[in-house]
């Protein structure tokens, strides 16, 4: 290991520390405050953990999926994080998280940027049973939330039941049962009033 190395490596770390600046628009479960993006991505890594045996493939790489998980939302220190709802902040969305991943990814050694690079292009392309897997999850955690603080950023934004269904349903091809788990919920979140049909 040579000091360039690790100096590349302690310049990535402390960079992504940024990414705690980094305010999303879901609510902590007792509705205090908005998260963000670390909080997020520490909560899918623990989901991976738990909720590994749900997925649709019985041999994912668990691992990889947690990596995944820590790595998908980085991107967001330099893209900011885009509202799944927002439709015209989406548009740029690609170009702006590529952009990102290009310069915050080549802070590290070459190999390990290679291999983050890997992951994050895995997570976007949504194509290997991990990776629909990790994607499952990112759209398991906010819909809880919401269902928790009585869809209190749903409401906010005047998202309806339709609009949470179109975006969130492909992550029945990581998990048909948390897909069909969460569907039930969001039938209640209707039926109690805190997200509208």
């Amino acid at each position: 290991m040579t000091i360039k190395r690790l100096e590349q490596q302690i310049q990535f770390i402390l960079e992504i520390d940024k990414l705690k600046q980094v305010v999303r628009q879901t609510y902590l479960t007792d509705s205090s405050r908005k998260e963000n993006s670390v909080e997020h991505s520490w909560h899918l890594a623990m989901m991976a953990m738990v909720l590994s045996e749900h997925a649709n493939d019985p041999d994912i790489d668990i691992q990889r999926v947690i990596k995944m998980v820590l790595v998908h939302d980085i991107v967001e220190i330099d893209a900011g994080d885009t509202f799944l709802y927002d439709e015209k902040h989406s548009e740029s969305k690609i170009n702006r998280e590529r952009a990102a991943a290009d310069r915050l990814f080549s802070l590290l050694p070459e190999d390990q940027a290679g291999e983050f690079r890997e992951l994050w292009d895995e997570f976007e392309n949504r194509e290997t049973k991990d990776a629909k897997f990790a994607y499952a999850l990112d759209r398991l955690q906010p819909m809880l939330h919401n269902i928790i603080t009585k869809g209190k950023a749903w409401q906010q934004h005047g998202i309806k039941k339709s609009q949470v269904i179109n975006k969130n349903s492909p992550m029945q091809e990581g998990s048909a049962l948390l897909w069909d788990y969460i569907s039930g919920l969001l039938d209640e979140a209707v039926e109690e009033g805190y997200l509208s049909e």
